[in-house]
């Protein structure tokens, strides 16, 4: 259940004061094994109705990309036998769209057909004595991951194919914010125009706080566990941000950390030194999908297509100097450009 809390305020909004006092009123609950948390600001906001469209969205975009869900879109389409076309949804033909054009500019970094590495890697139940996989399984597994050769999408029909029988489709690094951004609609369509909406740490902001400035948003110091400090703070409006890091979900054995951000053309877990990488863009779903992308290519590379493709990115990298808990940060031009917002 969605729960709000309404704050009377009296604020400066893109530089004019509210006729009315406005409302902030805030939403909060669980979706996508993770958090939300929105915040609106306007005036006579009808709670329990954008409450209803909140959950009504959400339900929705879960019923179509999670694959938690074996009953949803996508695990519906992976555990489909079929190599002929499936009509697919338009949401659906969307998010295969913007996966298709991020796999293609990252030089194929980025893939939703990953699965069957993420399998074989243990990230899920893994179990500490489970062995490293060994060259023969992953380039098995290999087999079955690139999404250019594997899926072809028609986005007129809409309909997707798949090569082989056994391929699959996860989502999980771009559903995210294909819902940040569905329910940043539900605001827009309810007429407002001051709102931030988060979920699971990705977020799209709109218009100004209730302070009248424009979001202010951290980015977190990349240690283990998520207890470091703030690294930057970042002014966010009418962009969509995302952070992906190496440093809470990896293990390690013999001396070795495995991360789970894994490398679709080498079939292994990555091993350069950025840790962390924060993208801005027009929305949550590239923010969510630039964002993996550019940790598995890390900063070297990546800062060629982000500077090439100006895209606003955020890089966080590990000191050469293996003793200390250093670090460094690099930022595109288009990042460093943000940094100007008013």
């Amino acid at each position: 259940m969605i729960r709000w809390t309404p704050i009377a305020a009296v604020v400066f909004l893109s530089g004019c004061l509210f006729e009315e006092t406005p409302e902030v009123v805030r939403f909060s609950g669980k979706t996508m094994g993770t958090t939300y948390n929105i915040t609106a600001i306007g005036v006579d906001l009808d709670e329990e109705a954008l409450s209803a469209s909140i959950e009504a969205t959400l339900k929705d975009v879960n019923g179509k990309m999670s694959n938690w869900d074996p009953e949803s879109e996508v695990s519906t389409f992976s555990k489909s036998t079929s190599t002929l076309p499936q009509t697919v949804s338009a949401d659906f033909a969307k998010v295969m769209s913007a996966a298709g054009e991020v796999h293609v500019v990252s030089g194929g970094q980025f893939d939703v057909t990953l699965g069957p590495l993420i399998e074989l890697w243990g990230f899920g139940p893994r179990k500490p004595e489970d062995p490293i996989p060994s060259d023969e399984a992953i380039n098995e597994a290999l087999t079955g991951v690139g999404q250019a050769r594997l899926l072809d999408l028609d986005p007129a029909a809409p309909s997707l194919a798949k090569a082989a029988p056994e391929v699959g489709i996860n989502l999980s690094a771009i559903a995210k914010g294909f819902g940040i951004d569905a329910v940043s609609a539900v605001l827009q369509d309810a007429g407002i125009e001051n709102f931030m909406v988060e979920i699971g740490g990705d977020l799209f902001a709109e218009g100004k706080n209730d302070k009248g400035d424009p979001w202010r948003i951290g980015i977190e110091t990349p240690e283990a566990g998520g207890q470091g400090g703030l690294e930057l703070i970042v002014p966010v409006s009418n962009t969509g941000m995302a952070t992906s890091g190496d440093y809470r979900n990896f293990f390690e054995q013999d001396g070795i950390r495995y991360s789970h951000i894994i490398d679709p053309t080498t079939g292994r877990p990555i091993t350069h030194r950025t840790t962390s990488v924060t993208v801005l863009a027009e929305n949550g779903m590239l923010a969510d999908a630039w964002a993996t992308a550019m940790l598995v290519l890390g900063q070297e590379r990546g800062m060629k297509i982000a500077n090439d493709h100006n895209l606003a990115v955020f890089f966080i990298s590990r000191s050469a100097n293996a003793d200390a808990e250093d670090y460094i940060t690099t930022q595109s031009d288009s990042f460093a450009a943000a940094q100007s917002v008013d």
